[in-house]
């Protein structure tokens, strides 16, 4: 038995190598019949778009158009932007699309708060999120919240660059900066603001699904032999009947911690234990196939995830949200 997984383990480490060396970086390809800037993927409670109330079975095939509207009561939401990022809009808010273009993605909010949770970014992407005048450009994979009500820019973690009439301020991770004189950064307690928000959490658990639902689709393109891989991007999950995020290439780790696979290393991270992450150097981002391949991640993994920077919400609430209703 022991030769048996040890042959298996090097001739999956010679698949991951050549992988590493054969997958060039790739830019974000939709995949067939896959999501679009402004994609319902999550509803939850009262809400509505353009005025028309959406239920769970809408989820994975409406999609907001340029300039309407999605409106929060008690209720949340959760709609894709660009391939990796999610924004999650909380209860008594509303967003609006500006802009759907890859290369150009604009929301508003336009009142009440939201998170936006950047699992990768590719640099061709131009990231905005506008509130009160204002417009925040996402400039690394990160954790930003907005607060249109406190008219407020968080950065939890990773970069943005706001700017408002004829000023310009960069907020970094643990800054935070208001829409008002002398518009500057102050810092502000990650740590007891990420346990005391109910967004937040929400936020976490909604990655740890999505990160979930991601796995398995990878797992279904590589036993599948490759014949549904289209490039990165959002892939339909039926089974969870949403969409999740699939990066091209080594394992991305959302801002909350939870990994998300490529179909290249889905089968050494997690077909023997499920849904597994790696254990990587300290507040590392993306690992790549080459490393994957090197340290054959995955054989004994350690469960990831569990809140920012390892504080804040304990991975470990599970709840009723199935990621939505059939598509």
């Amino acid at each position: 038995m022991e030769e048996k997984d040890s042959d298996m383990l090097h001739q999956l480490k010679g698949f991951l190598a050549l992988a590493a060396v054969s997958i060039l970086p790739l830019a974000p390809a939709m995949a067939a019949g896959s999501a679009i800037p402004g994609t319902l993927n999550y509803v939850e409670g009262q809400v509505s778009i353009a005025g028309q109330a959406v239920t769970p079975q809408a989820v994975g095939s409406v999609q907001l158009e340029p300039n309407q509207v999605m409106q929060t009561g008690a209720g949340r939401a959760e709609l894709l932007l660009t391939p990796g990022v999610f924004l999650l809009l909380g209860d008594n808010s509303s967003v609006r699309l500006v802009s759907p273009n890859l290369g150009n993605t604009r929301v508003e909010i336009l009142n009440g708060r939201a998170i936006v949770e950047v699992t990768e970014i590719f640099k061709d992407n131009n990231l905005w999120v506008m509130l009160d005048g204002a417009s925040a450009r996402l400039d690394k994979e990160g954790l930003y919240s907005f607060d249109a009500d406190a008219r407020l820019v968080r950065v939890f973690d990773g970069e943005a660059s706001v700017q408002m009439n004829d000023h310009q301020v960069n907020v970094k991770k643990d800054r935070q900066v208001a829409l008002a004189p002398p518009f500057k950064t102050t810092h502000f307690d990650a740590r007891a603001q990420s346990s005391q928000d109910p967004l937040y959490g929400w936020s976490n658990l909604r990655s740890e699904y999505e990160a979930e639902a991601s796995m398995q689709s990878a797992r279904n393109i590589f036993v599948g032999g490759g014949a549904y891989w289209a490039g990165p991007g959002w892939y339909w999950n039926p089974y969870w009947a949403m969409y999740g995020f699939i990066p091209g290439d080594g394992i991305w780790y959302s801002p909350f911690g939870w990994p998300f696979y490529s179909p290249w290393v889905v089968y050494s991270a997690g077909w023997y234990g499920g849904f597994h992450g790696y254990v990587g150097p300290l507040g590392a981002r993306h690992v790549g196939a080459s490393a994957v391949a090197s340290r054959a991640v995955g054989f004994g993994g350690a469960r990831m995830g569990g809140g920012f920077a390892g504080h804040g919400f304990a991975g470990g609430m599970h709840g009723g949200f199935g990621g939505g209703g059939r598509r």
